[in-house]
């Protein structure tokens, strides 16, 4: 952990225990105008500690990101007539990747097309092998082109920062080349029990205690982002890498529809979402608060062998989340803390991991606004990879650009994840 993380980590811990200082200051005698003052301070320095956590993710990528970079500048590479003719390009307009791509893009993806210093630039550029996709079925010059892998990379690190649902750590991911149904067998015996046996007794054969199997089905739903129009001028004179940042925006919007069909999703016709698919665990008294003791029925609602699995966690939004860290037991004791700040570890909700899905309601009436239970019973199935498509001939001189994603989801066995939901009135 770099000193600055561990700076950032260490101001998280002090706001954490200035903020509770702040609620233990409210009780029975505290007069409506102070506690009302002590929340918002509260609550202020929540807000301060949340700004903190989204530095340290940055800190964290852009370390990544060096670390990645200094290895790569240690590999030996073998040195190619291109690179000797790139590195003596001395005199003369330095070439930059922008101008090549487009270049390379406006010439129907032909490497041909490009000068030997270009090709260069566009190798140097691309850190692994470039992969190319038909966007319609025929030759180059008849339909589009997808962007470089760098690009598709950016759309899967933007997928995972836009829920958490996509994210093949949290369910059980199942990938295919292709889109045919999938078929998941399911059984549900909990019901079922021996019987006790009485001696010189036949065994009952009536099949009253046959197993019932059932079936659950993952399609392969797809979701585009429409076409976004750029220029020939805009591709050569910002200052931006505009193929990037539109590959970057795009992949945002993906990542924010896998999330919402794969939490909210109804299930015809779309994802049947988890929140959607989860059953009851607990009904809260208010319509819009939720307390600490209906928390812990919500675990309890879920039975203990699930409770157990590697992939159990709560799931709300930040908003929720928000109400939740001013809650306590009846021992006094925050429901949430922090975690561990000098080991990097999350922050947990009754000794459990949980995860912010912006996805999901806040605090109203009659709103499934948190769940529990092991989301490695929830399957996403995911078609390859989110795809990015570049478009010529449509819109010459311009360009045009797209995204598509295909996947399904599907809960299951619907008691190992419930929810709890607020009164409807």
């Amino acid at each position: 952990m770099s000193n600055r993380i561990k700076e950032l980590r260490e101001k998280q811990a002090t706001i954490v225990t200035e903020a509770r200082e702040r609620l233990d200051q409210i009780n029975a005698a505290t007069d409506e105008a102070r506690a009302k003052e002590l929340e918002t301070q509260h609550d202020a320095a929540m807000a301060e500690h949340d700004r903190l956590e989204k530095l340290i993710e940055r800190e964290e990528h852009v370390a990544r990101l060096e670390t990645r970079a200094e290895e790569e500048r240690g590999r030996k590479r073998p040195i190619s007539r291109d690179d000797d003719e790139a590195r003596g390009q001395d005199d003369g307009e330095k070439l930059e990747y922008r101008q090549v791509f487009y270049k390379f893009l406006a010439s129907g993806a032909d490497m041909g097309e490009l000068e030997p210093e270009e090709r260069a630039v566009l190798k140097a550029g691309v850190q692994s092998a470039k992969e190319f996709r038909a966007q319609t079925v025929g030759t180059t010059t008849a339909g589009g082109f997808t962007v470089p892998v760098e690009l598709a990379d950016q759309i899967v690190k933007s997928m995972k920062a836009w829920g958490p649902m996509y994210n093949e750590d949290l369910c059980t991911v199942i990938t295919t080349s292709s889109g045919n149904i999938i078929k998941i067998p399911t059984v549900d015996d909990t019901a079922v029990t021996a019987e006790k046996h009485a001696e010189a007794t036949a065994l009952t054969d009536d099949g009253g205690k046959d197993v019932t199997f059932g079936q659950k089905e993952l399609g392969a739903y797809v979701y585009d982002t429409e076409f976004v129009k750029w220029s020939m001028e805009l591709a050569q004179d910002s200052i931006f890498n505009v193929e990037a940042l539109l590959g970057e925006l795009l992949g945002e919007r993906l990542g924010r529809i896998a999330n919402r069909e794969l939490s909210i999703g109804d299930g015809t016709g779309d994802p049947n979402g988890v929140v959607t698919a989860s059953s009851l665990g607990k009904t809260a008294t208010a319509t819009a608060a939720i307390t600490a003791d209906e928390i812990i029925d919500l675990v309890h609602s879920v039975d203990p062998a699930y409770r157990q699995a590697p992939k159990v966690r709560f799931m709300f939004n930040d908003t929720t989340l928000a109400a939740i860290r001013k809650l306590k037991d009846g021992q006094g004791n925050f429901l949430w803390q922090m975690g561990d700040v000098t080991k990097g570890e999350p922050g947990t909700l009754l000794g459990h991991r949980y995860s912010i899905n912006q996805a999901m309601d806040s605090l109203a009436a009659g709103k499934k606004v948190m769940l529990f239970g092991d989301f490695g019973k929830y399957f996403v199935r995911k078609v390859g990879s989110p795809v990015i498509g570049v478009l010529r001939e449509r819109f010459w001189p311009d360009l045009g650009i797209a995204g598509l994603i295909r996947f399904d989801g599907e809960l299951g066995d619907t008691a190992a994840v419930k929810h709890l939901i607020t009164a409807a009135s």
